[in-house]
């Protein structure tokens, strides 16, 4: 036991959940480019804050172990997740090479929340490092808390609210750079690099 005190406890759980997500990786880049494009944006926050949250309490009621106790979910997981990041990444290094990408007076609604609700789920769901971060990680310390799990839990849950909404609200702070189609242009390299460089991770690992 680490801390039985539920305030402690809630903070520690904040502490440790935002910095797990606080790291660029796929979703973030998915996330902070809605939120330039004023594409979806609640919906988009809310669907990776819910759906951290859905797991860390997944982890913390102790599913850490039903994970290991099947060997065979974590390579479907790694090859799914691989291969949807590598054709993220692609699609998104042809954006970069069609160029074309500007912001307009009214982005939001310009996509349909059906496709936009599909990717980000599964940058959320078929990213097996999501899993071992509010799964496994946060699950197997929350059993430290000896009387203050729940209190962990909703710290850790509370990081992610705050973490994907001020991405998603505040990359409109950016605009004004993404302006120019060049600026789109260096974010879609990025952002496939960064897809490619988590997929090579996973398959290397």
């Amino acid at each position: 036991m680490v801390f039985a005190n539920p305030a402690v406890a809630a903070l520690h759980g904040f502490g440790l959940g935002f910095s797990l997500i606080l790291a660029i990786g796929a979703q973030n880049a998915f996330v902070l480019r809605q939120g330039l494009r004023r594409s979806h944006v609640l919906a988009v926050a809310l669907t990776c804050a819910v759906s951290d949250a859905l797991l860390i309490a997944v982890g913390v009621a102790g599913f850490a172990s039903i994970v290991s106790a099947v060997p065979g979910l974590v390579p479907v997981l790694t090859y799914g997740g691989a291969a949807f990041l590598i054709a993220y990444g692609a699609l998104a290094l042809r954006s970069a090479w069609r160029g074309g990408g500007v912001l307009t007076a009214a982005e939001d609604g310009a996509e349909r929340l059906g496709p936009v609700l599909a990717t980000c789920l599964a940058l959320t769901w078929l990213n097996p490092h999501v899993y071992l971060d509010t799964v496994v990680l946060v699950g197997s310390i929350s059993s430290k808390y000896e009387g203050a799990r729940l209190a962990f839990a909703f710290g850790a849950m509370s990081a992610s609210f705050v973490f994907f909404f001020s991405l998603a609200y505040g990359a409109r702070l950016l605009r004004p750079a993404f302006a120019r189609p060049s600026a789109w242009r260096v974010l879609d390299v990025v952002v496939a690099l960064i897809m490619w460089a988590i997929a090579a991770k996973l398959l290397i690992g």
